[in-house]
C-alpha cells in the first residue's frame, strides 16, 4: 500500500449532477497510505447562482465565491495533484464525475484509478447501521469539523482512509484499486454480494431502493453481464446519477429463455410500475374499441380513450393500432364504414363512405357487427408456445386463449399431460395487453415449430 500515493478529494457543488451543476469548493489531500504528504483547498467561482438549499447545507453563497478563482484558473493545480495517484473519495463516482467533467472543460483529458471509502468501509467494517460520512465518523470515533465543507469532509475522509488501511488485514483495498476491479464500478449503496450472486442465465432483474421498493425492472440473456452494463461508462446525466444512487439492492428471477424473460419483464413493469422504467410505460394501452347501439337501431364500433368504468372489447397502445384493427374488422366482415367511429386523428375524423350511398338494412348490418364481435371475442385462435425449461427436467409454456394472453409458467417432466388443454392448469394467469400479444404473435410467427394449436 505504501508504494502508491492517494489523492483524497472532496468537493461542494451547486447541485447533484456534473452536466448542469458546478464545483464551488474543492479540497485535495495527498496520502501515502500512512501519513499526509500535502493538502490544498480552494473555493471555486461556479459562474452561476448557488441555490438556497445548497447555501443552507454548506454555508457557501454567491457572495463567498464572488472573488474566488474559476475552476479553469485552478485546473492545472488540480491536475498536477491528481496525476499518477489513486482518486479517493466518499461515494467516489460523484466527486470523480465532477472533477473529470471540469478538467475536460478546461482542455485536459484525465482518468484515474478510483477508491470509494463507502464501499471500502462496507467491506472492512461490515454491519454498521449507516455508511454516510457523518454516521461513520460517529461510529468509528473520527473527528468531523466543518461538515459539508470540502476541507472538513476531506480531512475526515483522510482519517477514515488511514483507519481502513490499518484494519485491512485481508488486502481489500489492494483488490479494490485494481483497474479491472468490478467492485469499483458498482453503485455506492449496492452490497457487492447482490451483484456477485447474479447467474449468467436469462432472466429478469430488479433494482431496489433503500426502502426495498423496486425502482427498475429489466430483462437479460445473461443476468450478470446485463446488470454490469448499467454501471459502466462515464455518463453524468442527472437521471443516471440519481438512478445509481437509488440502487441499494438487486434481486432476480431466472427464466428459461429470452422470450420468457421479455414477457416477465412486461408483466412485472405493469404490476410494479417502477419509477425508472419509462420505455415500456409508454406502451401501456391508451385506447379502446367499444360497441354501442344508437337510437336508430344500428350498432356501431367506435375507438376512444380508455376511461374508468367502461369495458372495451380490445385495447391499444396507440390510436393507429386501433384504427388498423377496426379497419381490418370492417373489411373482413363488410361493415359499412359509416358505422365505424375511428376517433380523432391529427387530420380530423376519417372520411366515411359517400353519404349518398343508402344505409344497409338494420338487421343485416347488426348481424355483421355480431359476427365481427364473435370473431374478436371468441373465434380468434388459442395456442400454446412450448419451449425448453430452466432445467432439463421441465418445459416452459406460454398460453394464448382466443387471441389473448392467458398466462405462462413451467411444467415439470414428472407431470403427466394427456391433452393440450391440461397445460392451462399449470399456467400462472396474467393480464393481457396489446403489446404482450404483439410480442407473442411475432415470436409465434418466427418459431412456428414451438407453437401447439389448441382446438
Amino acid at each position: 500500500m505504501k508504494k502508491l500515493e492517494y489523492a483524497i478529494v472532496d468537493i461542494e457543488t451547486t447541485g447533484g449532477n456534473a452536466t448542469h451543476s458546478r464545483i464551488t469548493e474543492i479540497a485535495i489531500i495527498i496520502h501515502d497510505g500512512t501519513t499526509i504528504l500535502d493538502q490544498w483547498e480552494s473555493l471555486v467561482n461556479p459562474e452561476k447562482d448557488i441555490p438556497p438549499a445548497i447555501f443552507a447545507l454548506t454555508g457557501i453563497d454567491n457572495a463567498l465565491v464572488r472573488h474566488a478563482p474559476t475552476f479553469d484558473f485552478i485546473s492545472e493545480k488540480v491536475l498536477a495533484m491528481l496525476t499518477d495517484r489513486v482518486f479517493v473519495a466518499h461515494n467516489v463516482n460523484f466527486d470523480y464525475s465532477f472533477v473529470r467533467h471540469e478538467l475536460e472543460k478546461s482542455g485536459f483529458k484525465w482518468t484515474a484509478r478510483k477508491l470509494c471509502t463507502v464501499r471500502a468501509a462496507r467491506k472492512i467494517k461490515p454491519g454498521l447501521a449507516s455508511y454516510s460520512l457523518g454516521n461513520l465518523c460517529r461510529a468509528l470515533d473520527i473527528p468531523l469539523e466543518n461538515a459539508h465543507r470540502a476541507g472538513g469532509d476531506a480531512t475526515a475522509t483522510a482519517t477514515l482512509f488511514s483507519k481502513l488501511v490499518s484494519w485491512d488485514d485481508e488486502g481489500v483495498l489492494s483488490t479494490m484499486i485494481k483497474k479491472t476491479a468490478q467492485d469499483q464500478r458498482l453503485p455506492p449503496n449496492l452490497p457487492p454480494q447482490d451483484f456477485e450472486q447474479l447467474p449468467e442465465k436469462p432472466g429478469v432483474y430488479y433494482f431496489h431502493n433503500q426502502e426495498k421498493k423496486v425502482v427498475y425492472v429489466g430483462k437479460a440473456i445473461n443476468l450478470k453481464k446485463r446488470v454490469a452494463s448499467h454501471f459502466t461508462g462515464h455518463s453524468i446525466t442527472p437521471q443516471r446519477q440519481n438512478f445509481l444512487r437509488d440502487i441499494h439492492g438487486i434481486s432476480y428471477e431466472v427464466a428459461a429463455t429470452e422470450f420468457m424473460a421479455l414477457l416477465l419483464e412486461c408483466i412485472e413493469i405493469q404490476k410494479l410500475w417502477p419509477i425508472y422504467n419509462s420505455a415500456l410505460k409508454k406502451l401501456e394501452p391508451k385506447y379502446g374499441l367499444y360497441e354501442y347501439e344508437a337510437r336508430n337501431g344500428y350498432r356501431y364500433l367506435a375507438l376512444g380513450k380508455l376511461t374508468k368504468g367502461q369495458s372495451p372489447l380490445e385495447t391499444f397502445t396507440s390510436l393507429h393500432d386501433g384504427i388498423s384493427c377496426l379497419r381490418n374488422l370492417s373489411e373482413q366482415f363488410a361493415i359499412d364504414h359509416r358505422f365505424c367511429n375511428y376517433g380523432q386523428t391529427s387530420e380530423g375524423q376519417l372520411e366515411p363512405q359517400v353519404k349518398s350511398t343508402p344505409f344497409p338494412e338494420p338487421s343485416h348490418h347488426n348481424q355483421k357487427i355480431e359476427e365481427a364481435l364473435s370473431y374478436l371475442l371468441n373465434d380468434r385462435p388459442s395456442f400454446a408456445i412450448v419451449d425448453k425449461g430452466r432445467t432439463a427436467d421441465e418445459r416452459s409454456c406460454v398460453w394464448v386463449e382466443k387471441g389473448h394472453f392467458y398466462g405462462m409458467g413451467y411444467i415439470s417432466s414428472e407431470v403427466s399431460i394427456n391433452t393440450p388443454s391440461e397445460i392451462k392448469d399449470h399456467m400462472t394467469p396474467y393480464r393481457s395487453t396489446a403489446y404482450i400479444m404483439q410480442l407473442i404473435t411475432s415470436y409465434a410467427a418466427n418459431y412456428s415449430r414451438n407453437v401447439l394449436k389448441i382446438s
